[in-house]
C-alpha cells in the first residue's frame, strides 16, 4: 500500500488555540474551514468555535472536508482518572458520532504537577501506578464497544500529561491488545517526551492507527530539557513547535516507517503556535509532507 493514498487533514488548533486563547485572534469556524480546504487537506479535527452535530456535518459537505477527529482529554491526577473522565469520554463519543466523525482521539488533560516535567520526565517526574493505566485501557475498552462500525479510538499520549514518556506510553500500549483502541501517535510530542517516533512506530506496528505529524525546535525543547523555560505552556508560547521539516524531526524516518506498516489511517498536521500567520504555517506543513510524500514513492 502506498503512503501517498493517506488521508491528510488539518488541525485547527494554529488558528484558534483551545488551550491559549491569546496566542492568536479568534477566527470564526467558517473562514477556519474555509482555510483548509482551500489548501488541499481532506480534513480536520473538531475545533473551537465550530458547530456540532448536523450543523457540523454539513458545513463540512459544503467544503468537501471530513471529520477526521474530536479531541478528547480526560481529566486526571496523580492517582489515575478523575471521576468524571469516564462521562467526558463518552460524551465526546457521543459528539463525534452524531457529526459523522471518523476517529475519537483520547488524551489525558495536561498541566498540574506534570506541566513542570515536561520534556524531562527521566529526571524524576511523579508517575502514574500500574493501576491507573489499567483504568484507563479500561476505559478506551468501553469506548470501543459503544462506538459504531467504522469509528476508531486511539489513545494519543501527550507531554505535561502522565502519558509522555516512552516507559509511560509502553505502560499503556501494553494494555491495549485486547481492547480494540489503538495509538495515535504524535511524533511531535513523541519526541518532546524523550522518545524517537520512528522506532515507536517500528515497534508497535499496526497498533498505531491515526498520526499526528508535528514538528519540534531544537533549540526551545533544549531551553525546556534546561529548565530555563519552566513548563510546557510557556514552551508552546516560544513556539516549541515549528512548521513542518523546520525542526528536530526525522520526518523521511517516520514517513517511510508509517509505509512499511502499510499505515492507512490520517495523517494529521499540527501546530500549537506559529510566528508566521496561521494559513501560512498550514500552508507549508502541507507544501513539505506532499514533498516528503512524492520522494518516498521514487
Amino acid at each position: 500500500m502506498s503512503l501517498s493514498a493517506a488521508s491528510i487533514g488539518y488541525v485547527p488548533i494554529v488558528w484558534n488555540n483551545a488551550d491559549l486563547f491569546d496566542l492568536a485572534p479568534e477566527t470564526a469556524a467558517a473562514t477556519v474551514l474555509d482555510e483548509i480546504a482551500r489548501l488541499g487537506y481532506a480534513g480536520t479535527q473538531f475545533g473551537r468555535g465550530f458547530p456540532e452535530g448536523d450543523e457540523l456535518r454539513s458545513t463540512l459537505a459544503q467544503r468537501n472536508l471530513r471529520f477526521a477527529e474530536l479531541y478528547s482529554a480526560l481529566p486526571a491526577g496523580p492517582d489515575g482518572l478523575a471521576d468524571e473522565a469516564r462521562e467526558v469520554a463518552h460524551r465526546d463519543l457521543g459528539r463525534l458520532v452524531a457529526a459523522g466523525g471518523e476517529v475519537l482521539v483520547v488524551a489525558l488533560d495536561g498541566g498540574g504537577e506534570r506541566d513542570g516535567w515536561s520534556g524531562r520526565v527521566a529526571d524524576g517526574a511523579p508517575q502514574w501506578k500500574a493501576t491507573s493505566f489499567g483504568g484507563l485501557a479500561e476505559l478506551l475498552g468501553e469506548l470501543v464497544a459503544e462506538a459504531p462500525d467504522g469509528v476508531k479510538i486511539a489513545f494519543h499520549p501527550h507531554t505535561a500529561t502522565w502519558v509522555e514518556a516512552p516507559d509511560e506510553v509502553e505502560a499503556l500500549v501494553a494494555r491495549l491488545p485486547g481492547t480494540g483502541a489503538g495509538l495515535c501517535l504524535d511524533v511531535g510530542h513523541y519526541l518532546v517526551g524523550g522518545g524517537e517516533p520512528a522506532r515507536a512506530i517500528r515497534h508497535y506496528g499496526t497498533l498505531v492507527t491515526h498520526v499526528h505529524l508535528k514538528d519540534v525546535d531544537a533549540s526551545v525543547l533544549a531551553r525546556l530539557r534546561s529548565r530555563e523555560i519552566d513548563g510546557f505552556g510557556i514552551a508552546v508560547r516560544e513556539r516549541i513547535f515549528t512548521e513542518l521539516g523546520n525542526g528536530a524531526l526525522d520526518l523521511h524516518g517516520v514517513l517511510t516507517t508509517l509505509h512499511a506498516i502499510d499505515f492507512d489511517g490520517w495523517l494529521m498536521l499540527e501546530q500549537d503556535s506559529s510566528w508566521l500567520a496561521p494559513g501560512e504555517a498550514a500552508a507549508v506543513g502541507g507544501r513539505v509532507l506532499r514533498y516528503a510524500l512524492r520522494e518516498l514513492e521514487r
